[in-house]
């Protein structure tokens, strides 16, 4: 069966989500966040699907109760699952993980959320990047605050639903 047709009817904007990468990663616990920080924004007209493919047991009773995030682990074998799900969806919104890559490759419409201090490539002080033009960039403030960014998100997620 396809992604488009395990994703059914499209009735409103499809939203990927990835909120943390690879835990052995050097930096994971200034970039990955609990799937918990995002529940803010839910609730606006938009399909919302997970695009982790190892779920942290941190997350599971997150993902459990979330009816509102479709959940595909299971079926994400490989990156080539990954960015054939991505295409399917209208924006993608992660944490500055492989599927961020994936997704800015692709030219999908691609929001990371980053920490205060960044990986080089993010470069500072801009919100796009001239590695993926289709990336805006989301960044940490001085506070490190993951809340500033995700209401940050919210606001524009709800532009963004309003435009499509």
């Amino acid at each position: 069966m396809s992604w488009k047709d395990r994703l059914g009817a499209k009735t409103c904007p499809r939203i990927g989500l990835a909120w943390s990468g690879r835990s052995t990663h050097r930096n994971d616990r200034n970039r990955s966040i609990a799937l918990s920080a995002l529940r803010p924004l839910f609730g606006l007209n938009a399909r919302y699907v997970s695009l982790q493919r190892d779920i942290r047991a941190s997350d599971a009773t997150s993902l459990r109760e979330c009816r509102d995030l479709v959940n595909f682990d299971d079926e994400l074998k490989d990156f080539s699952d990954t960015a054939a799900l991505i295409f399917n969806l209208d924006l993608i919104i992660s944490v500055d993980t492989s599927v961020a890559h994936l997704a800015g490759a692709m030219a999908k419409p691609l929001w990371i959320l980053l920490p205060f201090i960044p990986d080089w490539r993010w470069l500072l002080d801009r919100d796009n990047s001239p590695w993926y033009p289709t990336a805006r960039l989301f960044r940490q403030d001085n506070t490190r605050s993951w809340d500033k960014v995700i209401a940050h998100i919210r606001g524009a997620l709800h532009d963004y639903i309003l435009s499509v």
